[in-house]
């Protein structure tokens, strides 16, 4: 289960890292924020992305728009949104509980500079009523991810 391989994830490589569990859901930005009591912008959203031909994670955060621009300049084609189905074969993680932890296959994972607003974000943790509290710099190690900037400036 998906869940099982959050945790499993965490055990071999963050055994500090404690998985919250919530009664109730946390799968949009929303729930998510209110059930954590933070700003919506704290939680850490991940999008699958094609690109390439390949699906990819984008960390970003919860109020973080994709720009399509800025996304095109930085890789070259135009992002295409991963339906939910692929997302789920390929992360193992139901929609509103997606996260760069415990893949049943290696993705490549980039993570938005919106993140670091904060010296602590919410990401899911494979269950849409689990997530975990971490530093973005720390998340970017642990998933071996990559710093982009593709989300739309504030207004």
């Amino acid at each position: 289960m998906s869940l099982d391989s959050v945790r499993s994830f965490f055990l071999a490589h963050a055994p500090d890292i404690v998985i919250i569990e919530m009664e109730a859901s946390s799968a949009t930005v929303m729930e998510a924020a209110s059930a954590h009591q933070v700003v919506p912008a704290q939680i850490a959203k991940t999008l699958g992305v094609w690109l390439d031909g390949a699906v990819v994670l984008i960390v970003m955060g919860g109020d973080a728009r994709l720009d399509n621009r800025k996304f095109k300049d930085r890789f070259g084609e135009k992002p295409r949104m991963v339906d939910a189905a692929e997302v789920t074969l390929q992360t193992s993680h139901p929609v509103g509980g997606v996260c760069p932890f415990g893949l049943p296959n290696p993705l490549r994972i980039f993570l938005d500079e919106s993140l670091h607003r904060f010296d602590v974000v919410i990401p899911a943790a494979g269950a849409t009523n689990a997530a975990v509290r971490i530093a973005p710099d720390r998340l970017a190690s642990l998933v071996q991810g990559e710093w982009i900037n593709v989300a739309k400036d504030p207004e």
